[in-house]
């Protein structure tokens, strides 16, 4: 098969792997004549520096061929698709030579599963191997590894890689049984711990001396993060038990993000998948709420508790969560602690931190929450300063609902009295 061909079909393959985004890296560059590439400039597949600058990634597999036969996934073993398979020479060719065309500056590689995880994960080590030691590659490059690996491989890819990452796939044993059965939610996690701990004891040693032509320089001796992927809407999990799984995550494994994509249905579907894919805000409102739990100091149980355990889909759950909890608003911009300012709708961290500083100097008015650049549709109504104090029962007032939600979702007498709109708006979704 000729080589544009394998690209067409490896490349399509590898577009349903969403965690690929480089947030993290160790910055590089090849100024010092010492290597190849870099993580920086402008350049397939668009992550991020950790100072914000955009990179291009070369994202394919290095084959489509696996012995799993995970249902959700169309490149399973009783899939009737094209299959291909790159050489390890022919992938660290084309990371080259897309470099060398302001193509690309690093590499996201994962691949099928092929003889065994073992001999899967030589191989992708190898590509990584030959493009740091041989070609003194400097750019980015994103391993996927296999948890069923030995721990050996696993330490080897990141000293290669700038991060790793195993997919995590569904968030309950249960959903991995029944949708992966090769797969075992327990051994995923042991080897995302055996990841943190040889990421903890690299920070930990001091940097390595200069670079020299002979030895490729890396700051660490080790990947500088992990990530995962979760499949939404492939089983009946609700958004509380993905939200949960994420968290736990997160505290357990200190992972630099959780990746959630929406099921797609492939061609010739399992049986045991949904006939539709779930709605795509649903995918934007985990985002969200995942943003919250990491950044805000919200729980899960707050965004998502017993009661209504997924994510409204018309309302952001910030928003969501306010107007459930409207007797803590509204709150002072003058006085209140950041912590709180944190759960205001509309309020960033960034403009909270904004407004505790400039609260040293003066009292804050509504002009000065302008031009801190707020966004003041959304948060006035939550909000005191020295010349706006929210009118009486305005957080529980139809015009704040309609305000928030569009007419053609609200379907209840707005000529009730007020509480009883709020309270059989809340009730006829159980988004409040």
């Amino acid at each position: 098969m000729e080589l544009t061909r394998k690209l067409e079909i490896l490349a399509d393959a590898a577009k349903y792997d969403a965690s690929c985004a480089s947030s993290g890296a160790a910055k590089k560059n090849s100024r010092d004549g010492l290597g190849v590439g870099s993580t920086g400039g402008a350049g397939i597949c668009h992550s991020y520096t950790p100072d914000g600058r955009c990179v291009s990634l070369l994202k394919v597999l290095l084959t489509n061929v696996c012995l799993y036969d995970c249902h959700y996934c169309i490149n399973r073993r009783s899939s009737n698709v094209t299959r291909a398979r790159f050489t390890v020479e022919e992938v660290v060719q084309l990371t080259l030579d897309f470099y060398k065309r302001n193509c690309i500056e690093g590499l996201f590689l994962s691949s099928g599963i092929i003889r065994s995880a073992d001999h899967t994960m030589e191989l992708v080590i190898e590509v990584a191997r030959r493009l740091r030691e041989v070609h003194h590659f400097r750019g980015y490059i994103h391993l996927k590894t296999i948890p069923e690996a030995s721990q050996e491989l696993i330490e080897t890819a990141g000293r290669y890689a700038d991060r790793i990452s195993i997919n995590i796939e569904l968030p309950t044993e249960s959903g991995l049984t029944k949708l992966a059965p090769e797969k075992n939610l327990i051994r995923t996690q042991e080897a995302m711990g055996r990841i943190r701990l040889k990421i903890d004891e690299s920070r930990e040693k001091p940097q390595r001396n200069a670079p020299t032509l002979t030895k490729p320089a890396r700051k660490l001796p080790f990947a500088t993060g992990q990530s995962t992927q979760m499949l939404v809407g492939a089983d009946a999990s609700s958004d509380a038990t993905v939200l949960g799984r994420a968290d736990q995550l997160y505290k357990s494994y200190q992972l630099r993000r959780v990746y959630y994509s929406g099921f797609s249905p492939i061609p010739e579907p399992s049986k045991l998948l949904p006939l539709k894919p779930p709605p795509l805000v649903r995918e934007h409102r985990l985002y969200q709420a995942d943003w919250l739990l990491r950044f805000y100091g919200f729980k899960v149980d707050e965004l998502v508790p017993d009661t209504a355990p997924d994510l409204a889909l018309d309302i952001d759950p910030k928003l969501a969560w306010a107007l459930q909890n409207r007797g803590m608003f509204p709150v002072d911009v003058n006085k209140a602690p950041r912590e709180l300012l944190h759960r205001v709708p509309g309020l960033g961290v960034r403009n909270a931190e904004r407004i505790v500083t400039a609260r040293r100097h003066c009292r804050l008015h509504v002009a000065d929450l302008k031009r801190l650049r707020l966004n003041l549709k959304k948060c006035l109504p939550f909000l005191i300063a020295a010349d706006h104090i929210p009118r009486a029962g305005q957080l529980d007032s139809d015009g704040l609902l309609r305000k928030f939600l569009p007419m053609k979702q609200l379907e209840i007498d707005f000529n009730a009295p007020q509480s009883t709109a709020a309270d059989a708006l809340a009730a006829r979704s159980g988004e409040f």
